[in-house]
């Protein structure tokens, strides 16, 4: 009988599972009760992703001997996988009890206390593996995440310095380095983290997106269209290459961008879905929304939403607002407060438990605000947290996922033809999708050009985005615009002011002929107002594509300053189209390079056509529906009560339009 057990665990060993699991249950039929046999019967259910058959086996070998530390190490493992991860807990700490020094217990249960949010608890583990093998390299990396969720980012990087120093080819901890320092805006430090993880593991998980996002970030473009190659056949055969956000940066395809965030969806929550039924639950005598987002704060999305948020109708609408911001809360996270009926700070609860508050305050539909965006949690609408799931806003593409039911779009963002390449179906509102507000304050200062470095008598090109939305070909093309405008120049704003992204966008502009003079750099205004005012000394708004201006086109055209934008096939590429076919500027909005170009270059060269565009914008943003944010929540609130009466008829869910 050994004979035939050893001869299962070569087979087990060398990878035959099948052969290993047939010879088992031989085994256990003359020895029901053979701990060993039923331990790796589990085991391999658990390698052929059987994981209730795995549960069952090991909890079976556990009733049989239950000082076995390993079993108990390997029931945490299957438990986790099918989102029991409080029991799983509770097999690590008897895995513990047994073995007080087993180190990968320790390890393992600091990753269960990550995924319920108790960070404090996981660091507790990761110190204690360390205490017991101070050259555990892998838990000083897991310590870095932890501190990185702490926002102790120093300790955080020193912790990866630790873990590499013990082993120079931890290609893991290279890339986790890289993630604190591209997200503390250290592009220069990420870049070379993420070269040096990629030359170690080149196809470590999601590294060459990762590398690509950060060189955006500092308009580093070499070898781009060979690496976009790659992201783009990886997304293809399902490999783990790009994160949906930066998908959205750089490719101009939906079913791409759709693909992208599948695979990293399935990758980042890999258990089970728990999709749950809501019919037994009271009806509530107003519609009750939750509002779920970590940008209640100092951030671009508060300034839109807190319009929303008072503009809704109390009436009709309870509104619930779930907040995981990371650090403490400022001035505008307490304006914001005021405006829900009820208001909850979530940040220190897990998914799970942020769902299950949800489903006691009983949410009808919850609204999620951040998509993949930093600091998401996509995780609360996989738990099933209300009966309806809006993806809105914060992330301008789909989800990839079953978990959200709708999406808020539009005509233009979302063409009929493109409806296939989103996960969910699609709420259409009349006039733009995008939420703006008319309550922009601009300083009466009046700013001039010599003030801001810009050539007295030059016509001023203007792109205040994000620079990491500026890819090869958009540079191309403003060059190309440049160079058949006399005494133009293009205005731009760097993040961080970085001197390395000027060196590198000057180099680019001398390599197509263009004087790097002519490139301006705009430096931070603290005050928003004054950064409006000046907006006025531009002439003309060019746009980045596949990722267009959202919320700075919203800035440029409140101020006067027409913006002309590049329609493409994604979400986040027609936004630009979207804002300006709300405002009747249609002229603006080119569908190709050549005429984005050709029309850039006319309108610099016909000042009285650009006069007559610019004074149509003055007249259509009072009286057209883009800044009429009383309008668009009467739109939105129409689209949520539609929903809700379908949902309460048990109507399948559909397209809807407003």
């Amino acid at each position: 009988m050994h004979s035939k057990f050893d001869q299962a665990i070569n087979f087990f060993e060398n990878g035959n599972l099948n052969e290993s699991k047939k010879l088992c249950l031989e085994i256990l039929k003359d020895e029901p009760k053979n701990f060993d046999i039923l331990h790796l019967l589990g085991i391999i259910s658990f390698k052929l992703e059987d994981y209730k058959e795995s549960a069952d086996l090991i909890a079976k070998a556990i009733t049989i001997n239950p000082k076995n530390a390993e079993a108990y190490n390997n029931q945490a493992f299957v438990l986790k996988k099918i989102n029991r991860l409080e029991d799983a807990v509770e097999s690590l700490n008897q895995a513990i009890k047994i073995k007080p020094d087993f180190i990968e217990a320790y390890n393992g249960l600091g990753h269960l206390l990550v995924d319920l949010n108790q960070l404090d608890a996981a660091l507790k583990n990761f110190d204690k593996a360390i205490e017991i093998n101070p050259n555990f390299s892998e838990a000083y990396n897991n310590r870095g995440n932890i501190l990185n969720k702490l926002n102790r980012y120093t300790e955080s990087i020193e912790s990866y310095d630790k873990a590499i120093s013990i082993n120079p080819n931890f290609a893991e901890a290279y890339n986790n380095r890289g993630g604190v320092q591209k997200d503390r805006k250290l592009y220069e430090d990420a870049h070379k983290s993420y070269e040096k993880a990629i030359k170690i593991k080149p196809n470590l998980d999601f590294i060459l997106g990762s590398l690509l996002y950060t060189k955006l970030h500092l308009c580093d473009w070499k070898f781009f269209d060979e690496n976009l190659k790659k992201i783009e056949e990886n997304i293809i055969n399902g490999n783990k290459s790009i994160t949906p956000f930066s998908s959205l940066l750089l490719l101009n395809s939906p079913s791409l961008q759709k693909k992208a965030a599948e695979i990293y969806f399935k990758a980042k929550y890999n258990s089970k879905d728990t999709l749950k039924s809501f019919v037994k639950r009271p009806q509530n005598k107003k519609i009750r929304v939750g509002y779920y987002s970590a940008d209640f704060r100092k951030h671009v999305m508060s300034d839109l939403l807190i319009h929303l948020f008072k503009c809704h109708d109390k009436s009709k609408f309870e509104l619930i607002g779930f907040s995981f911001i990371p650090g403490k809360p400022d001035l505008i996270h307490n304006e914001i407060k005021k405006k829900f009926d009820q208001f909850f700070d979530v940040s220190l609860k897990n998914d799970k438990q942020i769902s299950q508050l949800s489903k006691d305050v009983n949410i009808d539909i919850a609204v999620d605000l951040m998509g993949y965006t930093t600091h998401a949690r996509m995780g609360i609408f996989k738990e099933s947290c209300a009966p309806i799931k809006i993806n809105f806003l914060g992330y301008a593409g789909t989800s990839g996922t079953n978990h959200h039911d709708y999406i808020i779009a539009d005509k233009i963002v979302i063409p009929k033809k493109y409806q296939k390449d989103y996960s969910e179906k699609i709420v259409y509102l009349p006039d733009s999708y995008k939420l703006e507000y008319s309550t922009r304050k601009v300083s009466n200062k009046i700013f001039t050009k010599e003030e801001m470095g810009l050539p007295k008598n030059s016509f001023v090109f203007c792109c205040f985005n994000n620079n990491f939305k500026i890819t090869p070909n958009v540079f191309n093309i403003w060059m190309n615009i440049l160079k058949n405008v006399k005494d133009s120049v293009l205005w731009l704003t760097i993040k961080g002011d970085n001197q390395t992204v000027k060196n590198h966008l000057k180099n680019e502009a001398l390599k197509k002929g263009v004087e790097s003079d002519r490139l301006i750099f705009a430096t931070r205004m603290p005050l928003s107002s004054d950064h409006l005012a000046r907006l006025k000394l531009a002439n003309l708004f060019i746009d980045t594509m596949p990722y267009n201006a959202h919320n700075t086109a919203g800035d440029a055209l409140w101020v006067g300053l027409p913006v002309l934008t590049l329609c493409g096939e994604t979400f986040s590429s027609r936004v630009g189209a979207s804002q300006l076919n709300a405002l009747g500027l249609n002229e603006l909005i080119t569908l190709t390079d050549k005429e984005f170009e050709d029309l850039a270059i006319e309108l610099a060269n016909n000042t009285k056509k650009l006069q007559q565009i610019k004074n149509k914008l003055d007249n259509n943003k009072i009286f057209k529906p883009l800044f009429n944010t009383k309008l668009f929540t009467k739109n939105i609130e129409k689209a949520y009560s539609i929903i809700y009466e379908e949902y309460l008829k048990k109507l399948p869910i559909k397209n809807i339009e407003i």
